[in-house]
């Protein structure tokens, strides 16, 4: 079967353009080296294209397990294994670069068009196990808000853990996003990346990195990335990158996660950004009230109709935006409102310090102080008007919620508990895999009427399901499955109140304005 695997191989290579003809001999001996074979016998079957990627790939493993090839039969050594055959069909760097920037001189959208293809037809990002993912949409007074259970994203294995504990520990590449991850063989704690490609790019005249995310949660979910190695800071420049990027793609809508704990991404070692060709549902929200902001008359302000906190910017002019983003950016890292709990600074001792402290503390001494306040800024291209949307955060805890303040708190966190970034922000969840196996079983516990606090796996949704099971007179195996995801999308809106810094009630919209009016009087000092 091995011969059969190779020729269907070599046979989707050329299909998809990853290879030419003049390539066909030399990719043959390639995957014979490979597997530790001679030749390629003749085989008579159907026809090669017949087989799907994932098939031919698991048919290679399989044969490689058991010739020993493949010491592990694990998904994490699979994945490293079947990317080393995959990497076999990828262009150099260079074609790949030459050809994208080809295409761009044409139209930006040909070029990504071209390259987020690619990215999928070298299994970089693999089409079948994204198709695993469960998605829905959910109807919410802030409008129809994703859904997604991530099951495209392996989990590791013990073997592969504990082999990493023993491994030598190493600094190469320094994080995912590093640009020396191109061709990168990998190891068990580092996925292989030996068909990835990277198109250079010029942000702000420094060199920056575009990809594709390999678990695209959305729609040409892409990553843009600093080409060193350098930590996550939104300011003045981070704006001005964002709508760098958009001017060249204007196609795509980039954002930037937030630069503290908490409130931020999960590499904040590493400055970059998402952005992709997707329309969120925050992007759809309206502006529900809009505001007057002394010295920007120019820019169209108001508050988004959203459960988190968002300004929103718009102008003909990007570098207005960008002029005004800094100016909210800086007023809101050292603005204090204690009626709303809201600080910008605690001490060293982790003593939140009041709002005439922090007036009187000098620029140095804030350098040492532990900060709180910060933005998620997304930039996009509407029509003939720029826009940005300022999403306020706030990372500080309390004893009654470690976690964060403004963070799902503990009675959601049976749903959610991971950090809120910039995907979810936008209104697009991101939910464990774990909620697969747990509401197939809740499902079943709910028809049966049985005790759901006896089922270990599932008692901690107890409560939830007492709450909404009174709100619906019928519930049948016809619309369980309904039920349960408009119910899970419900919680995932009260997790974006949750991390709010102004509540969606008169105090918290009242306390928003006040922040509005900070703005106007310190424009004025």
């Amino acid at each position: 079967m091995i011969n059969q695997y190779i020729t269907a191989l070599v046979t989707y290579g050329l299909k998809k353009g990853l290879i030419e003809e003049q390539d066909k001999i030399y990719t043959i001996n390639q995957l014979l080296e490979l597997f530790g074979l001679e030749e390629l016998e003749e085989t008579v079957t159907s026809k090669e294209s017949d087989i799907s990627l994932e098939q031919i790939l698991n048919g290679m493993l399989d044969y490689a397990y058991e010739q020993g090839i493949l010491k592990e039969n694990s998904i994490v050594y699979r994945d490293l294994f079947d990317t080393k055959i995959m990497g076999l069909l990828v262009p150099k760097p260079s074609e790949v670069i030459k050809k994208f920037q080809a295409l761009y001189k044409e139209n930006p959208k040909k070029a990504t068009d071209f390259y987020y293809t690619f990215s999928q037809d070298t299994d970089y990002i693999r089409r079948y196990r994204i198709a695993r993912d469960i998605k829905w949409v959910t109807k919410t007074e802030y409008g129809d808000i994703d859904i997604t259970i991530n099951l495209s994203k392996p989990e590791k294995d013990p073997k592969a853990i504990a082999a990493a504990k023993h491994m030598k520990q190493s600094g190469y590449p320094k994080c995912l996003l590093c640009k020396e991850n191109v061709g990168y063989s990998g190891r068990v704690n580092h996925p292989a990346r030996q068909n990835h490609r990277i198109i250079p790019v010029q942000i702000y005249n420094q060199k920056w990195g575009f990809q594709y995310s390999p678990y695209v949660y959305y729609n040409e979910h892409c990553i843009v990335f600093n080409y060193d190695h350098t930590p996550m800071k939104i300011d003045k420049t981070a704006f001005g990158k964002l709508f760098d990027f958009v001017k060249q793609f204007p196609h795509y809508f980039v954002g930037s996660n937030a630069d503290l704990p908490i409130v931020g991404g999960s590499i904040l070692t590493h400055d970059h950004f998402q952005g992709g060709n997707y329309e969120f549902a925050m992007a759809k929200a309206p502006i529900e009230k809009y505001l007057s902001i002394k010295g920007y008359e120019k820019v169209r302000a108001g508050i988004v109709k959203w459960p988190m906190s968002v300004i929103r910017l718009q102008a003909e002019s990007a570098e207005l935006l960008i002029e005004l983003g800094d100016y909210i950016l800086c007023s809101w890292r050292n603005y204090t409102d204690e009626a709303s709990f809201i600080y910008a600074y605690s001490d060293s001792d982790g003593n939140l310090l009041p709002a005439d402290k922090t007036a009187e503390s000098t620029s140095s001494e804030k350098l040492k102080l532990e900060p709180h306040n910060t933005i998620t800024p997304i930039a996009r291209k509407v029509g003939s008007f720029f826009e940005l949307d300022l999403v306020l955060r706030n990372n500080v805890t309390t004893n009654e919620h470690p976690f964060g303040v403004y963070h799902p708190h503990d009675e959601l966190h049976h749903i959610k508990k991971e950090n809120i970034g910039l995907i979810e922000v936008m209104g697009l969840a991101v939910l464990p895999s774990r909620l697969k196996e747990e509401m197939e079983i809740l499902k079943s516990y709910i028809l049966s009427g049985k005790d759901i606090s006896s089922n270990e796996m599932i008692s901690k949704h107890k409560k939830w399901v007492e709450e909404f099971i009174p709100k619906y007179q019928d519930i049948s195996e016809a619309n369980i499955d309904l039920i349960i995801q408009d119910e899970i999308g419900l919680v995932f809106s009260r997790v974006l109140e949750h991390a709010g810094v102004y509540k969606r009630n008169r105090e918290g919209q009242e306390a928003f304005l006040r922040f509005i009016n900070y703005l106007n009087e310190s424009h004025m000092k």
